[in-house]
């Protein structure tokens, strides 16, 4: 982060309202603009990379293979697709800064880190996710925005402004409140606030306050959220974060550590961080139950505890790859979901580790592209931003509740990578489960999500029954599914395959129920005598 140089000149028109903390966008101006062509919108989805994802434990890192048997993996992830960082004329290398996930959209902040001043906002719809779509951009040539929240109908972005050469300024931080309708930005009346500090770095909200910190020499501010006036305001050295549990607040400040806050700004508890945050950089803090995580750059992720403010442990930076700078490999965000621990470790990587409450345990690298600035998770999505790779839209495929009490007599799935299944073998298995390969004889039934790197075949006579969703291959190493004469591949949910479907002479494809869909990337091959049942979504268009 830097200090933000957003320029209003006095051919802009602002309409100042009852505060003079407050001013209101009344006209659009060149400094300020919408997307307006489909195609650039729909250009900026690419899934040329989707499919599944490998994890990288520490074992394969550091070259200290295990002779035994590779085991399934426990997290089946897959890349959904990856958002290209907006490009206009003086802002072609922005880089996401921020997210935030609300129901079926995704709200992203871009700015830059070079000299001078650009900006940008996304909404993504994710509610299909196999096929995320940008549904609004918005431009700001002269501003980068730092971090952005959405709630009840709003988006509130938080960047700077430079006060000395706006008529209408009275700080240099700023945030702005942006109506948000079904995944469309209106700028036809954005309210705008300003506080301390040289440029705001984070934002949340709660019933009917917005709060924001501000840098170097800024402070941390309520606005109301009707009319975007300042509420209350306390000074602080250098802030960097914010977030709420309950009653609480907290901000991560960088000459301090945690600073625990009341809701009138009172300090109530102070956590001290022996750690370098940089200058100027973007660090984020969590609450996840009783503990608080703190991104700690090079140290990796500090986590304490939230009432005392002991010091628990360190989840270290797993792998130190080669020819990325020292200064590139640091912790700049954590975020967690349910028991999952994810930090984004810049040139590191995007690690993910189990938070059994207790110490994290290290599962490993996700194999992704670019450098790893940010990283958001809800849901079953992860969010990360990947610098001038764009943002990645991950999917954790987490078994869903129903499928569970469907499959719940079934014994879960623990075993070779993998899995074969031989003629005259009955097996059934729930879970959510990463295999290798499925080799099928027998009669196997799978209940759940899972993925399977290298495809699947179904021998002769052979029947898979899949209730849930199953993912084979990625865009890049295309793998096929097979179903031989006489076998059968029945289907209840979401079979999407990375390459092509080739059904053989006597071979039955059967959908059960009317909710089943399939993605095939490749080509589906009938080869003679083939039969196919049932109601289905060919989403591609490959039947």
């Amino acid at each position: 982060m830097k200090k933000v140089t957003l320029l209003f000149a006095s051919v802009l028109l602002f309409a100042i309202s009852c505060s003079d903390e407050t001013t209101v966008f009344s006209e659009p101006v060149n400094d300020l603009s919408l997307e307006s062509n489909e195609k650039v919108l729909t250009d900026g989805v690419s899934f040329e990379a989707s499919g599944v994802l490998d994890i990288l434990d520490e074992a394969t890192l550091t070259g200290k293979t295990s002779k035994a048997e590779e085991q399934a993996g426990d997290y089946p992830l897959t890349l959904v697709a990856q958002i290209n960082p907006p490009s206009f004329s003086g802002a072609e290398n922005l880089t996401a800064s921020h997210i935030d996930v609300d129901g079926n959209y995704a709200y992203v902040a871009y700015n830059t880190v070079e000299d001078g001043y650009a900006g940008a906002i996304d909404v993504i719809n994710i509610s299909d996710p196999y096929n995320p779509r940008i549904t609004s951009r918005l431009y700001y040539t002269n501003a980068d925005i730092n971090s952005i929240i959405y709630d009840d109908g709003y988006v509130y972005a938080v960047g700077g402004v430079n006060s000395e050469l706006s008529v209408t300024a009275t700080s240099n931080s700023l945030v702005a409140k942006i109506s948000a309708i079904n995944g469309r930005l209106d700028t036809s009346n954005i309210t705008y606030g300003f506080q301390e500090g040289f440029t705001a770095t984070d934002v949340t909200t709660t019933n009917n306050k917005i709060l924001v910190t501000s840098g170097k020499d800024g402070t941390v501010t309520a606005y109301d959220k009707t009319n975007i006036t300042i509420l209350n305001e306390a000074l602080f050295p250098d802030l960097r974060a914010i977030t709420t549990q309950d009653d609480k607040i907290a901000v991560l400040e960088a000459t301090t550590g945690v600073v625990i806050l009341d809701q009138e700004f009172n300090t109530t508890k102070e956590i001290t961080i022996n750690s370098d945050f940089g200058l100027a950089t973007k660090r984020t803090l969590s609450f996840h139950d009783e503990h608080i995580i703190v991104a700690e750059g090079a140290k990796g992720a500090g986590v304490y505890n939230a009432t005392s403010g002991d010091f628990i442990e360190y989840v270290p930076i797993l792998i130190n790859p080669d020819g990325v700078d020292t200064q590139d490999i640091v912790t700049n965000a954590v975020a967690t979901n349910e028991e999952v621990l994810l930090m984004a470790n810049g040139g590191a990587g995007l690690c993910l580790a189990e938070d059994n409450g207790i110490n994290p345990d290290l599962v490993g690298i996700i194999a992704l592209d670019g450098s790893i600035n940010y990283v958001a998770s809800k849901g079953d999505y992860v969010f990360a931003a990947s610098g001038k790779a764009g943002l990645q839209i991950i999917k954790l495929n987490k078994p869903s509740e129903s499928l569970e009490q469907r499959c719940a007599t079934l014994q879960e799935y623990e075993g070779s990578a993998n899995l074969n299944v031989n003629a005259g073998q009955t097996r059934a298995y729930r879970g959510s489960k990463a295999f290798n390969s499925l080799n099928i004889g027998g009669e196997l039934l799978l209940c759940g999500t899972w993925t399977a790197r290298n495809g699947i075949n179904i021998n002769n006579d052979g029947l898979f029954e899949m209730n849930g969703t199953i993912y084979i291959g990625n865009g890049r190493q295309r793998r096929n599914v097979s179903v031989n004469q006489g076998a059968t591949l029945k289907i209840e949910g979401n079979l999407v395959i990375y390459g092509d479907l080739t059904l053989n002479d006597g071979a039955t494809l059967e959908f059960i129920g009317n909710n089943s869909a399939v993605y095939v990337l490749g080509r589906v091959q009938r080869s003679g005598d083939v039969t196919i049942n049932g109601t289905f979504d060919d989403v591609w268009n490959r039947f």
